[in-house]
């Protein structure tokens, strides 16, 4: 029997997001299914038949439009009749959700679908976006409002940025169109998001957590001396950091700190920076733009010591597992899901916003071996990590949701 499933992601086999959807879609495609995945901007070439939704033209209107009203994820309307359309084309068995926020979809045109299709929907959650009444994060502000009812919101300027407060009313229409959907489970990609999802109106669905994986026959330790060579003079310990924006949020000033307490004996590289915050790092800051370029960045990770990850707010940065699976250890702040990838055998967990037990978490890391961390890290990656076990959780679930 011939199974069809067919996703929704913001962007395909590009950027985290991307590159899950492409590798749930291969374990569908192990499975001697059928793939399907529409995907609204970034991509690169897929293993699954793809649909582009709606155009540049709509992406743009959606854009202004949530400028003008925050009301993000209400226009697109052209663009979410036709990705039903073809939803109703191929007549799939299961609907799988990743991101429907991003300017390309109508949640309420979508969902009402949805209700009415009575198919199984799984709706993978990267982020907070889903339960409040505007932002995707809300742990760098502090704020709980969307426990009860979002309204005066903090975060207008932030992502998905607007001019007007619409989330009193964002909150009450998620509320009643994300509950609509009898038969939908929701798989927060780490054990945090899954305890913040159940204090959520969504509380009373399934919830059922799935960590991300990550492709670990592509991240592995590499030979880095070229690199080595080209950046750094020899015996230097490597810090290394990788995002893409850097933003306070990614915890871009800690590095700078970091830079101006940390002797000669080390070197900071930092990956995913844009020109300008290139041009203003300190001189002993090496900066580079983002780069697509998988093996380049395996590179990175193999040639450093240790993996810094001072973000103040995240779900499970799969940098967390890239990093480990290339044998280096990662030090991170106690916010979100991040500290969720390490143990006391592949990293340290700080305080967050604690520059100082920064600097000490490294000195530790320094004072052992590069191998002490790098077996125990490549074990980790292998055991918790390896994507072909993570996603084939998904293979598992849909398979109870269909009752095969």
């Amino acid at each position: 029997m011939s199974i069809k499933v067919f996703q929704i992601s913001s962007e395909l086999n590009v950027g985290s997001v991307g590159r899950i959807a492409e590798q749930i879609g291969e374990a569908v495609l192990v499975n001697g299914w059928e793939s399907y995945i529409a995907y609204a901007r970034d991509h690169q070439p897929s293993s699954s038949v793809s649909y582009k939704i709606g155009s540049a033209k709509d992406l743009y209107y959606h854009v202004i439009y949530t400028r003008l009203t925050d009301k993000h994820g209400f226009a697109s309307k052209k663009a979410t009749k036709k990705l039903i359309d073809k939803i109703k084309e191929v007549d799939p068995d299961i609907i799988h959700l990743q991101h429907v926020h991003g300017y390309f979809i109508n949640i309420d045109i979508l969902f009402n679908f949805l209700k009415q299709a009575d198919l199984p929907v799984i709706w993978t959650f990267h982020d907070c976006w889903s339960f409040t009444g505007h932002c995707a994060h809300y742990e760098f502000v502090g704020c709980q409002k969307w426990q009860s009812q979002c309204k005066e919101c903090p975060q207008i300027s932030e992502y998905p940025k607007s001019y007007k407060d619409n989330s009193y009313q964002n909150y009450i229409d998620k509320k009643r169109l994300f509950n609509s959907v009898k038969n939908l489970t929701i798989v927060p990609v780490s054990n945090w998001l899954g305890d913040e999802t159940k204090k959520s109106f969504l509380q009373k669905n399934h919830i059922e957590v799935i960590q991300n994986g990550i492709d670990i026959d592509t991240f592995f330790y590499r030979d880095s001396s070229l690199l080595k060579e080209k950046h750094l003079s020899s015996g230097k310990f490597v810090i290394l950091g990788v995002a893409s924006p850097w933003t306070e949020k990614k915890g871009l000033q800690y590095f700078v700190e970091l830079a101006g307490k940390l002797n000669s004996d080390f070197q900071i590289i930092l990956i995913g920076l844009s020109k300008n915050q290139i041009r203003k790092l300190p001189s002993n800051v090496i900066g580079l733009e983002r780069t697509e370029n998988i093996q380049e960045l395996v590179g990175y990770y193999s040639l450093a010591d240790v993996f810094l990850n001072p973000t103040l707010e995240d779900t499970f940065p799969t940098t967390n597992l890239e990093a480990q699976a290339c044998g280096t250890p990662v030090i991170t702040f106690r916010s979100g899901g991040s500290p969720e990838a390490v143990n006391e055998k592949t990293g340290i967990v700080v305080d967050k916003q604690n520059a100082d037990q920064l600097i000490e978490a490294i000195y530790e890391i320094k004072s052992k071996t590069k191998k002490y961390y790098s077996i125990h890290c490549r074990s980790r990656a292998e055991e918790l990590f390896d994507k072909r076990k993570n996603f084939t959780k998904y293979i598992d679930l849909y398979k109870r949701k269909l009752g095969i």
